[in-house]
Order: C-alpha cells, then structure tokens, then sequence
C-alpha cells in the first residue's frame, strides 16, 4: 500500500463520546498506515486535545493534530464516491447491505480508480442511525458473534484498517476483472452528500403537486431514498432529477 492509496481512505468518526476512543482510534490508523480521521460532531468538542486521546494515541499525536472536527457529517463525504457505513444493525431502509468482505473489493476497485473512499463509525452507545446511513452508498457490517456482535470503537477501526491494508497490499492483478475495469472507468458517481440535496428539492417539489403531505408522508421519501441508493446515481442524473423537481415546484 502506497501513501496515494492512504491518502485517498478517510476515516469519519460520527458523535463521539469518549476521549479514549479517538486516541486509541488515531493509534490503529497509524499502526495501519492510514491518517485522515474526521470527528464529526463528537459529545466533547476538541475531543482530540484532550489529556485521555492524547494518551491512548501514544505515537500516534500527529494523527489527532491532524484530524478535522466539524458540526456537519455532509462535510465528511461530500467529494467520496464511496461512503461505508459500519454498524451490525439492519434497517428497514436504507442504501444496500454488504459484509465486510463484500466491501473490500469495491474499496480497493475505487481506490485504483483513485476515487476518495469514507467509512464511517457510529456513536459508541447507538451506532449509525438513519440520518448517517442516508449519506452512505452502503451499509456495512462486520462479520462477528451472532449472539454478542458487539466490537469497541476503536478496536472496529483496527479491524477494518488491518484488514483492509491487507486488501491494498494484495497486487491489483489479484481484482476481479469486471473491478478492474470499472475502476479505470472513472465514472463521476454523485457524492452522498449531493444525493441527500436532491433528495430535498423532490421533497419540496413533492408536496408542491400534492402528490406528498407533509402531515402524514408515510413511507415515501425513504422508499425514494433506498431506489436512489441502490443506482449508485452519477452527477449528470442529479442535475436531472433535480431539474424535475424545480419544475414540479414551478406548478405550485
């Protein structure tokens, strides 16, 4: 694994509450060879300056002095063509579902593609809720004890990291072919982040025909929500979508 390849994973860190877990977090990416860690939001704000991170990242400080702390998870994969979602929790909706030995290859087929990739770990008590996964491309999870598939924060992150160095490292002659050649097809997938804006303009033009009401909406924006997420929606047809919505709201 080369340091393009690093450089071109970000690891998001969602709602953080303790100290300890974004030292120990900064040290496995480290140990890893990875570097961009993103604190999105955490319960302590500077949490990385704090006497406990800087502990537990032992070595690991200029990693923390590195990170990026902001309110908005949008900031975080707003140019990712890739954004994994972790948590073992199955949802009713929501973009599709893979394991972790499911991800890696598409992990590895974008990096060759030299597409930015985010993966993303929730709040230690809750996980990921929908909101978050609504910026995802995919839900992943980690395969573990059915009866017990709870991992520690930080330990999640090494897991993913060692495993997925391992990925990186393996010659790119070893990819499915069919990845191969996706990934050097550097196809301008619609980030997350501009998928959610669509989304938003065809709620507003939604209820602008009545064909949405906002008083009982039922179902429909999320059902709407897992079908984009299923396309893996390029930026051309976000543009499109949302020209069909400024005109749905031009019939108010």
């Amino acid at each position: 694994m080369n340091t393009t390849q690093a450089q071109l994973l970000r690891w998001v860190m969602v709602e953080t509450s303790h100290p300890g877990n974004v030292g120990s977090a900064a040290r496995a990416l480290k140990t890893m060879g990875f570097g961009d860690l993103r604190l999105i939001k955490p319960k302590i704000s500077g949490v990385a300056k704090m006497p406990e991170a800087i502990a537990l990242a032992s070595g690991a400080v200029d990693i923390l002095q590195a990170s990026q702390e902001s309110p908005a998870l949008e900031s975080a994969v707003q140019d990712c063509a890739l954004v994994l979602g972790l948590t073992s929790r199955d949802r009713e909706f929501g973009p599709p579902a893979l394991n972790w030995q499911g991800a890696r290859p598409l992990i590895q087929a974008a990096i060759h593609g030299k597409q930015r990739v985010a993966l993303l770990f929730g709040p230690e008590r809750t996980g990921l809720d929908n909101h978050h996964l609504s910026l995802c491309t995919h839900r992943v999870w980690l395969d573990a004890n059915p009866l017990y598939p709870s991992l520690n924060l930080a330990q999640a992150m090494m897991v993913c990291a060692f495993t997925l160095r391992e990925t990186l490292v393996t010659n790119s002659k070893s990819m499915p072919a069919d990845l191969i050649q996706s990934s050097s097809e550097l196809v301008d997938y619609a980030d997350p982040a501009a998928v959610a804006a669509m989304l938003d303009h065809w709620r507003a033009g939604l209820e602008a025909i009545g064909y949405l009401d906002p008083a009982n909406p039922k179902k429909l924006m999320p059902r709407l929500q897992a079908l984009f997420a299923r396309t893996r929606l390029h930026q051309e047809e976000i543009d499109l979508l949302r020209g069909i919505a400024k005109q749905m709201l031009l019939r108010k």
